[in-house]
């Protein structure tokens, strides 16, 4: 998050592969005004759901019990501010995501986090920060 800046006031966010929700959940913390969790997986939604209630932020989100890609086939462009994503590191998720993002730019700008062997292609206004093994790709919708 520290990568992302401070203050997230009135944004629209997008968490994809949200497990737990921490990065969502942090955006609330810096001002965003509502957060679409999309997490398929029953484990991580009742933890994501605990965590919800433990924050009493019930009234500021929307959990989707959905596969990422489902729920990105109905998103019209632009119809979020910012999008988060920690896809699972074996599959391919991650240059998928970025791929269908290029297509169909559903946020302003995408944050995925991936494995740094597995470079995602980049734009001009794009740019990866790398920690250890793992990179933060950062890729702006063009206008």
């Amino acid at each position: 998050m520290s990568a992302m800046g401070g203050r997230m006031d009135g944004l629209r966010v997008l968490d994809l592969f949200a497990g737990s929700g921490a990065l969502g959940l942090e955006t609330l913390s810096r001002g965003a005004e509502h957060v679409v969790f999309v997490e398929r997986a029953r484990g991580s939604l009742r933890t994501l759901e605990a965590n919800i209630a433990l924050l009493g932020a019930g009234e500021e989100v929307t959990l989707v019990a959905d596969d990422v890609f489902h729920f990105l086939r109905h998103a019209p462009p632009g119809s979020f501010d910012v999008a988060l994503a920690d896809p699972p590191y074996a599959g391919g998720d991650a240059a998928r995501l970025a791929q269908l993002f290029r297509a169909t730019p559903f946020a302003r700008e995408l944050w995925v986090e991936h494995p740094w062997r597995d470079a995602l292609p980049l734009g001009p206004d794009d740019r990866t920060r790398r920690y250890g093994d793992t990179a933060l790709t950062l890729i702006v919708a063009e206008p």
